[in-house]
């Protein structure tokens, strides 16, 4: 678990950067503990498998397949279609983010990467750009420009290959597939 004066520091800059919702003064955007996350939900089964009868409002887990991370959240209106499944809440914190490796393995959540998540995300939905982390590299030496990506790279997914700094690909010379990826050529002698 990181140390709570920083999870506390992400949470502020969050909101003096992106707001809070001016209806109920909670934070646009946040950084949370996956474990002690709960929302109360409409089930059709017990946590031991027992099928009710007829459908109950219980306090779950809200993220059971989160264990032992932090998790970027964001908060958006309740849509229509989820109403029944949420019927206490008209407004719900939903992930945009989980800080762990693709193996599943936690990550230390930290500002630069929180606020640059935040940020693809507006540019991504076309409210903001993405410019601003250009203009910053225009004065920055080809070594800095990669050292400030791998800095980045580090903070959102940790160092999961072993291999970061042995590779000597610039940005844009090349795609990595992964081992796991099958072509569509390949698959065609498989059919």
């Amino acid at each position: 678990m990181a140390d709570p004066k920083e999870i506390d520091y992400i949470n502020k800059q969050l909101v003096d950067n992106f707001g809070v919702d001016t209806a109920t003064g909670k934070p646009i955007f946040r950084v949370v503990w996956a474990d002690d996350q709960l929302e109360k939900r409409r089930v059709n089964t017990l946590d031991s498998g027992v099928e009710l009868l007829f459908p109950e409002v219980r306090e779950v887990k809200k993220y059971p397949y989160m264990n032992g991370m932090y998790v970027l959240e964001r908060l958006v209106l309740v849509p229509e279609v989820n109403e029944k499944d949420l019927p206490t809440q008209k407004q719900s914190y939903e992930p945009i983010w989980a800080f762990c490796t693709h193996e599943r393995e936690p990550v230390q959540p930290t500002w630069p990467a929180s606020k640059f998540i935040v940020d693809t995300l507006y540019a991504a939905m076309g409210k903001k750009s993405l410019a601003k982390y250009k203009d910053e590299e225009k004065n920055t030496t080809e070594e800095g420009r990669q050292q400030r990506i791998n800095d980045l790279q580090d903070e959102l997914f940790g160092d999961e290959s072993g291999l970061m700094g042995k590779t000597h690909a610039s940005v844009g010379e090349g795609i990595v597939v992964p081992s796991t990826y099958e072509s569509t050529h390949d698959m065609k002698g498989k059919e």
